[in-house]
């Protein structure tokens, strides 16, 4: 069983915070919008997929207990609650989109004179809850599909390495993972001979939580530090780099962990195909490239210290991005669950 970073029943919802990461595991209770959009903006879950459902689930957890006098009011509260939600990191696109479906899902039940007001709380929560189990179905087909797109490059049932990057598993996501799912796939598959992950600075993803998931499922790995990516590509026979996602533009190009564009270009130079797992909600469709996505920068903080541990130098400022560009040139494809794309090929899916 691999680690859950939610859990949702009988409309409780429960995160595993990852802030306390891997030296504690400790689950905190969400009891709305304003728990949901804290819990985001902290990091306390992360990973583009997870912020959308627990940013969701906040608000579908809010409207069961609220007593609301009329649709119109529902409708509004609804609203307005979700453009919240998605202020709380404004990079990861999957929290816009679902609040963009389900305002458009509240404004087609206001205007049905035929559903009440009950009726139309019931609908709008169950098509959050909806977004769990398709969460993970959907990453369970990206793990296959890239696992599949890995292999028919390699000679014969020889065995693969791979790269990754920040935090892309059960603990980003419903569960199973984007990236860690196609690493879970060739795990199950027999075919993973070796995972090695970035520590990922600043704030240590692939230290605390890819590290941790790997070491729980026991898939065999290994972890490096950031700047060691070049020297492990010349003399470790990687076989490919995978990483997530945060935002896809339609050209192809890709905001996600800053780091992510510097392992694409030594990918590049040493001849490793470069992908990245993400799901269709990752795809932004109004967005023409990598520079008009908007990155978010996080406080000083995170990079002045590690824990409760001041590591830099007292006075000396600091530009922390939390995401770059990875341009659509360096990728070799884009696995999704609807199968593997070049960059290029993007555009053709919503045409």
């Amino acid at each position: 069983m691999s680690l859950k970073a939610i859990k949702y029943e009988n409309h409780n919802l429960e995160i595993l915070d990852q802030l306390l990461l891997p030296a504690q595991s400790k689950y905190i209770n969400i009891k709305g919008v304003e728990d949901g959009w804290k819990a985001i903006n902290k990091m306390q879950v992360r990973g583009a997929p997870a912020i959308a459902i627990v940013g969701c689930l906040s608000l579908a957890i809010e409207i069961q207990n609220d007593k609301v006098e009329s649709k119109k009011d529902l409708r509004q509260d609804i609203e307005g609650k979700l453009n919240y939600l998605v202020s709380s990191r404004p990079t990861a696109v999957n929290m816009k989109k679902a609040a963009d479906e389900l305002i458009a899902l509240a404004n087609q039940l206001y205007k049905d004179e035929t559903v009440t007001i009950d009726a139309m709380k019931a609908k709008f929560i169950s098509n959050v809850e909806a977004m769990l189990e398709n969460d993970i179905a959907d990453n369970k087909a990206i793990g296959e599909n890239g696992a599949k797109e890995i292999l028919l490059k390699m000679p014969g049932d020889s065995l693969v390495r791979i790269l990754t990057h920040c935090n892309t598993g059960s603990l980003a996501t419903a569960g199973y993972g984007t990236a860690l799912g196609v690493i879970r796939s060739l795990h199950a598959m027999k075919r993973l001979e070796h995972v090695y992950c970035t520590e990922t600075r600043p704030y240590n993803q692939g230290a605390r939580l890819t590290a941790y998931e790997l070491v729980h499922d026991k898939i065999p790995a290994t972890l490096i530090v950031d700047s060691m990516v070049g020297a492990l590509m010349k003399q470790r026979n990687i076989s490919a780099v995978v990483v997530g996602a945060d935002r896809v533009a339609t050209n192809g190009d890709t905001a996600n962990k800053i780091g992510t564009y510097q392992i694409a270009v030594l990918a590049k130079f040493h001849g490793v195909p470069f992908y990245v797992a993400a799901p269709f909600t990752s795809i932004d469709k109004k967005i023409s490239s990598g520079d008009h996505i908007v990155i978010e920068e996080r406080p000083d903080r995170e990079v002045t210290h590690v824990g409760e541990h001041r590591i830099a130098a007292q006075g000396i400022s600091c530009w922390n991005p939390a995401f770059d560009i990875t341009p659509a040139s360096l990728i070799a494809g884009i696995i999704t669950e609807k199968g593997v794309f070049l960059p290029q090929q993007l555009k053709e899916q919503f045409n």
